[in-house]
């Protein structure tokens, strides 16, 4: 069972539809069918949601592997909550006008760290499963 993975997945789709909500939000105030129509805050809301949904489902199925694998609980959920922190920091500096470039640039850092570490450790976890 992926009891983690299912907790950090709902968190993280919680944020993902706030996110997204803030789209919808902002295309019915500029009365934008398609793309930004040129609205700075709508092209950050759209950038914010686009950039979540782009690297979350690798960070998903990275955890969902590790705990499928037997990976202790506290390793399952230290990158889990490491992925929702990035991704919040993330999101409100694109948020934030003007864009708050440095929160951007730390969350990302700590989305590419989560990532990098997550293939670190399942494939760490991996091989010592295949040597033992």
């Amino acid at each position: 069972m992926l009891l983690i993975t299912a907790i950090i997945a709902s968190i993280l789709t919680i944020i993902f539809v706030k996110l997204s909500f803030a789209v919808i939000g902002l295309r019915r105030k500029n009365k934008v069918g398609l793309g930004s129509g040129g609205h700075d805050d709508l092209e950050r809301a759209i950038r914010a949601q686009g950039n979540f949904a782009e690297y979350v489902p690798f960070g998903l199925i990275l955890i969902a592997c590790l705990e499928l694998n037997g990976a202790p609980w506290w390793l399952v959920v230290l990158p889990g909550m490491a992925l929702i922190i990035g991704r919040l920091i993330h999101a409100k500096g694109i948020h934030e006008p003007p864009p708050n470039f440095s929160n951007r640039v730390l969350g990302m850092k700590f989305t590419f760290g989560t990532l990098i570490t997550l293939v670190v450790l399942n494939l760490g976890w991996s091989l010592h499963g295949l040597v033992a």
